[in-house]
Formats: C-alpha cells, sequence, structure tokens
C-alpha cells in the first residue's frame, strides 16, 4: 500500500464503509456480500471487544442504534449479542423484507469471507479507541489475522488486511508487533495527520476525512512525499468522489461503493447521479 498504488488502475480503489452501508445495515453480511458483488476493492470495518473476549463488527459503543437491543458491547457476551438483530432498523427491510443475515457479524466471519471470494480483496480493519480493554483490541486483532496467514505479507502492497486507528498508540502498536502490516493513521485535523504523529509511529497511510481533505489538499502531495498513502473517508457525493481522484487519493470509503465504482469507471462524466 504505497503512495501510489491508488492511481496504478488510473482512479482511487473503492472501499466499502461497514460494507454497502447505505443501501444495506451496517456491519452485516448483507451489507458486505451486497459491495462484494458490486466490487469493491476493500471492505472496511469497526471492531470491539465483547466481555467474553471476542471481536465484533460494532461501531458504537453501545448497540442501541443499530440493534433492537440496548448496553455495551464491552458488558456483553458474545452469545447476548448474538439474540438481537441488526437489520429492523435500516430502511431496506421495507424493501427486502427480513433476511437471515442481519444478525451480528464477529470479525471472524469477516475476514473468511473476504479471504474466499472470488478474487483479491483489501479488508481495512479499525480499531476503536479509547476502549474498557485498552491495547487487548489490537493484540486479539493480530492474533486473528496470524491464524489466517495474513498478518506478515511479504510486502505492504500485496497485504490482504489493514489495520486502522484514531489512536497512535494503536497504530504504533501494530506497526511495532506487524512491521509488514499496513496501518493508516485516522484523524480530523491535517495538523495531526500531515505533521510528526504519522512519522513516529510508522503509519503507512494517513486518513483523514472528506472535509478536512477539502481544506487541506496539500495532505496527498505531503503524504505522498513521506511515503504514504491517503485513505479518505466517507466520500459519498458525486463531487467528493472526483474531488478525491482529482487530487490524487489512493482508497475512498464510501457507503456506496456500487455507484461510486461505476462513476470512477465512466470517469466521471454526465449529469451527476447521487
Amino acid at each position: 500500500m504505497n503512495s501510489g498504488d491508488g492511481t496504478l488502475a488510473g482512479h482511487p480503489f473503492v472501499v466499502a464503509h461497514r460494507g454497502a452501508s447505505g443501501e444495506r445495515p451496517e456491519h452485516t453480511l448483507a451489507a458486505y456480500e451486497l459491495a462484494l458483488k458490486e466490487g469493491a476493492d476493500g471492505v472496511e470495518c469497526d471492531v470491539r471487544l465483547t466481555r467474553d473476549g471476542h471481536l465484533v463488527c460494532v461501531h458504537d459503543r453501545r448497540v442501541d442504534r443499530t440493534s433492537n437491543g440496548s448496553g455495551l458491547v464491552s458488558e456483553m457476551t458474545l452469545a447476548q449479542l448474538r439474540e438481537l438483530d441488526y437489520g429492523a432498523w435500516h430502511p431496506s427491510r421495507e424493501v427486502h423484507g427480513a433476511t437471515p443475515d442481519t444478525g451480528l457479524l464477529t470479525l471472524d466471519d469477516l475476514v473468511r469471507l473476504v479471504l474466499d471470494w472470488n478474487r483479491p480483496v483489501k479488508l481495512f480493519i479499525e480499531t476503536k479507541h479509547p476502549v474498557r480493554y485498552g491495547a487487548l483490541v489490537e493484540s486479539k486483532v493480530l492474533a486473528l489475522l496470524h491464524r489466517y496467514g495474513v498478518a506478515t505479507p511479504a510486502s505492504a502492497d500485496l497485504s490482504r488486511a489493514v489495520v486502522m486507528s484514531f489512536s497512535a498508540a494503536a497504530v504504533w502498536r501494530i506497526r511495532r508487533a506487524a512491521p509488514m502490516l499496513p496501518t493508516v493513521l485516522l484523524g480530523e485535523t491535517s495538523r495531526f495527520l500531515g505533521g510528526s504523529a504519522a512519522t513516529t509511529v510508522g503509519a503507512t497511510a494517513v486518513g483523514p476525512s472528506i472535509s478536512t481533505l477539502r481544506e487541506h489538499p496539500e495532505l496527498v502531495d505531503r503524504a505522498a512525499a513521506q511515503g504514504r498513502a491517503l485513505y479518505c473517508w466517507t466520500v459519498d457525493h458525486y463531487e467528493d468522489v472526483r474531488y478525491c481522484r482529482d487530487v490524487g487519493v489512493a482508497w475512498v470509503a464510501t457507503n456506496h461503493p456500487g455507484r461510486t465504482k461505476d462513476w470512477l469507471q465512466n470517469g466521471l462524466t454526465g449529469v451527476q447521479s447521487d
């Protein structure tokens, strides 16, 4: 994952943010399967630890927003979390009806899905901080990636997994334990991403939001000069996709991977359709 690999195909690579979460409930098998079918180059997930030590794909500290339950992920067991439905709240349920693939997704499930897919896809794993279990999250992620043989790639470019965090300490833990595994230091300020933080922790990429990037487009060239790629989130609108392409972003995370791929493959010409 170097500063140029996003432009080898003539456009940014597309990462499905929590799966195809604009069309399906986020972090569910339904969302990721749709994203892969739509041609996403990568998929992104957020991981948290359950009370009994399992890595699950849930963004919020609580399950209230994305399930029919209530409570902190860190205080619930995997069995308790599996009892909840993670799709009833999403508008797609009204269109597609109840489906069996909107239950809890573990990181183990997602790694298997991605590695078994019929083409190479990168998995971007974001560890959340601060959390109750601290550095144990990174340790568990690395242990799982080792189990699947993807924690020590021959090179960053050939890696099937990327670990990301807003926490510089978390990125440093990954770099120290798995130096060939690509990492993204996420952030919402140009001073943090363009300064010494990324260098100090050895991140192979930086990840600004689209609003931060629009305010500071120099982040792309600054990252490239330091040998880093740039990963931008969350890029859902036509003008933003075009902007990322024009300034040389390597990876764009989007809730709508299908239409984003279409826009890029069609050269971002014609009438805006989002």
